[in-house]
This record gives structure tokens, sequence and C-alpha cells, in this order.
């Protein structure tokens, strides 16, 4: 993972393992690795960006909305990363994805609308690109 200084993620204090299954929703704060199933939205709160991480054997059924976001493995709901979203090669996105900053591996499949929630740009000026003629 590669942020900048101002946008370090969380370190991972919390852990559902492989073979767990959780039915509800997940709220936390600080950092979160998944391996196993979460049927639910996931969220996190207070006054820090949170940090997600899904594994490859992680399965999700719901909504996430997360500030640093890591997916190796896969969702089926909307994903809003607040600040940055990382997609490795195993992610299995069905569902719109919003982010600040996005990275995308090779492989990476994402069925859904990609929304990107940056600052609006600051100019009016619309560029009107004209096809090249041949001689």
């Amino acid at each position: 993972m590669s942020w900048g200084k101002s946008n370090k993620p969380s370190p991972i204090d919390s852990l559902i393992g492989a073979g767990s299954t959780i039915n509800g929703n997940v709220q936390f704060t600080g950092g979160l690795r998944i391996d196993g199933c979460v049927i639910g939205n996931i969220k996190a709160v207070g006054d820090k960006p949170g940090t997600l991480v899904l594994s490859e054997m992680a399965k999700i059924e719901g909504e996430i909305d997360v500030g640093h976001i890591v997916i190796n493995g896969t969702v089926a709901g909307p994903v809003r990363a607040s600040d940055y979203l990382e997609l490795l090669p195993k992610a299995r996105v069905t569902g719109d994805v919003s982010y600040k900053t996005i990275e995308i591996h090779v492989g990476a499949v994402i069925m859904g609308r990609m929304i990107h929630e940056g600052e609006p740009r600051q100019s009016d000026k619309v560029i009107e690109f004209k096809p090249a003629t041949g001689n």
C-alpha cells in the first residue's frame, strides 16, 4: 500500500477470520481485516478514517463505507472509499464504487458504476477535440 504521509492507513487491530460468518452490520474504529464472510453493512466510525482489508477469501454482501479500503475478495454491494481504494488482482465487486483516489491492479473486476468523489473542477473551460484530417 502506498499512501502519502497525510493519508496513512490505520493499523489493523481487528480480524474476522477465515471460516467465520457474521450476519449483521459491522461498525469499527481503526483497522479491520476480513478473511471470512459478512452478510451486512460495514462502516468505519470515529473521528479518523478507518482501514478495511479484504483478503482473497473474504465475501461481503452489503454496503461498505470506509476511508481506506483494500479489496482482494468478493463484494456484492456498493463500496464507498472516502479517501483511498485499492483493488487487488482477485477483487470482484458487484455494485457501484465511489472513491477519492483509486488504484486498480490487473485482474480486478468491477460490475457497476465508478464514481469519483474528488473536489469539483475549478475550471469552466471546455476543450473540444477535433479529429485529425488527412491530406
